[in-house]
């Protein structure tokens, strides 16, 4: 007796679902300097060695920037040297090249309307 789940995937001929396209386009900034924020605030800069699906970054000669011990909100230009580290998915915010910008166009504005 084969399960219903088994015959569903075998009606399909077994073939793995087609993988969703990213908007995130890591890749053209791998060896290339970034900036990271992450949640409750700490950012970071550091060249983009790797990552994965769940944007667990791997960043080489990483700083975090020091917060200001009066105002826990205010980031310092004093910098902590952390060299080689993994940053995980979960705490990713934004990841941004140091240098340079690309502008694309907006996903969310389909054709205007007449």
């Amino acid at each position: 007796q084969v399960s219903p789940c088994h015959q569903q995937k075998n009606q399909r001929g077994g073939a793995p679902p087609a993988k969703k396209e990213s908007i995130l386009e890591l890749t053209k900034m791998i060896d290339a300097k970034v900036h990271v924020k992450c949640l409750g605030g700490r950012e970071l800069v550091g060249t983009l060695k790797g990552y994965d699906e769940l944007v667990n970054l791997v960043l080489d000669d990483a700083d975090e920037f020091i917060r200001d011990s009066e105002d826990p909100n205010t980031i310092t230009d004093k910098k902590r040297k952390l060299g080689l580290i993994v940053v995980r998915g979960t705490q990713v915010s934004l990841v941004s090249p140091e240098e340079g910008m690309e502008e694309i166009s907006n996903p969310f504005v389909g054709a205007q309307e007449e």
